[in-house]
């Protein structure tokens, strides 16, 4: 006995029978209209789910500043706290299905807060120019040490001169005519400048708003 064959036609090669969900959705879009097609629902559907993974990542001030739903801050939080990877997947899938309840402009407010989390602030740009101007300073000048410790008194300084004596070790090359070599010791000194200037800027002494040894003079 012949089987009857199915009502439809083909596209780039594809049978779509007549009726189906795929049929329905290509008519959909020769019709024009505005109504989301599977495909279009899929994919927002994952790309909020991302966003939702994002959200992981974005700072707790940026969190507040968003003012989201406290549904939804509660589970990004409890997200951080899981560690088994099914549970993971799970409350992640729970995210996604919170930020599709969300309003299309808060979507548009957390790539924003992503966007503005990645890029580096002028103030960041800064801090890290004068924490490698510090740190070269620190280990060609003996007189650097005193400068810094005048402008970060709380700054440990045995620890500090340990790094620096270290760092001048580390630099001497192997043998004469290779390049300087820089060690730990060199990056350890650029962490600590670093975390003291943004520690500063935070909380700033009249030194620091007049610009006053912030390390102007190039090494």
């Amino acid at each position: 006995m012949s089987r009857k064959l199915k009502k439809g036609y083909y596209v780039r090669g594809q049978f779509v029978a007549e009726g189906s969900a795929l049929d329905l959705e290509y008519k959909r879009e020769l019709k024009g209209t505005d109504e989301p097609t599977r495909t279009d629902l899929k994919r927002e559907s994952t790309e909020l789910q991302k966003l939702g993974e994002d959200l992981l990542t974005l700072r707790a001030d940026f969190i507040t500043r968003l003012d989201l739903p406290e549904k939804l801050v509660d589970a990004v939080a409890e997200c951080k706290r899981i560690t088994n990877f099914e549970g993971i997947r799970r409350q992640m899938q729970f995210i996604g299905k919170l930020m599709r309840k969300l309003e299309d402009s808060k979507h548009d407010e957390i790539r924003a807060a992503l966007e503005e989390q990645h890029r580096p602030s002028a103030e960041n740009n800064l801090v890290l120019h004068q924490a490698e101007q510090w740190r070269d300073r620190l280990i060609a000048d003996e007189d650097a040490m005193g400068e810094w410790m005048t402008l970060c008194p709380s700054t440990d300084s045995q620890n500090l001169r340990a790094l620096v004596r270290q760092a001048r070790k580390d630099a001497k090359p192997e043998k004469p005519g290779l390049a300087a070599r820089h060690g730990r010791a060199y990056r350890d000194i650029f962490q600590l400048v670093r975390e003291a200037l943004t520690a500063a800027l935070e909380q700033p002494e009249p030194s620091l708003q007049d610009g006053e040894g912030y390390g102007g003079t190039d090494a």
